[in-house]
């Protein structure tokens, strides 16, 4: 257990958000802490799920969404069933807190974003976690309010991307 827990961000329109605070995770969990990650907006097969089984209880991955398209693509009754797998996935957060070291809100920045979550209860558990609790959240376009309550934040900018010349994501790489 960590004697004080600090607030990270990565944010940007930039790739390795996720993979930064998988970094941290991975960190966090060899050095003995617990780690807790919860994606959002996240549905589809990806690298970190089978790596991180393998570490068993030390870093556990959590989603609470049903696969959909894209955000942009979704009919009004998607949203709203969507926002409430968001909302799912925040009360669990709550519960979590309590239970480990490290808590990553994976692309939790991008359910702001996207109106899918107020960010004024981000903000709130962010001033009200625990005083152990160490809490990293990614995605684009992070809030002022929670710039400003992070101690770390990095942002991440793409300055070449390979989409950019028609190479699809990877898997292993992007996923």
């Amino acid at each position: 257990m960590l004697k004080t827990g600090l607030v990270h961000v990565y944010t940007g329109d930039g790739k390795g958000k996720t993979t930064a605070a998988l970094g941290q995770g991975l960190r966090s969990a060899g050095r003995g802490l617990k780690v807790c990650m919860v994606q959002f907006l996240k549905t589809n097969d990806t690298g970190e799920l089978h790596a991180c089984k393998q570490l068993g209880d030390r870093f556990e991955i959590f989603r609470f969404e049903n696969k959909r398209d894209f955000f942009w693509k979704l009919s009004e009754q998607e949203k709203q069933a969507l926002k409430d797998e968001v909302h799912q996935a925040f009360e669990f957060i709550t519960q979590a807190a309590g239970q480990c070291d490290i808590l990553i809100m994976d692309e939790i920045l991008g359910a702001i974003h996207n109106n899918l979550i107020e960010v004024q209860q981000v903000c709130d558990f962010i001033r009200c976690k625990p005083h152990h609790l160490e809490v990293i959240l990614t995605g684009r376009n992070a809030p002022a309010c929670i710039v400003e309550l992070a101690d770390y934040v990095s942002e991440i900018a793409c300055v070449k991307h390979p989409i950019e010349q028609g190479i699809a994501a990877r898997e292993g790489i992007e996923y």
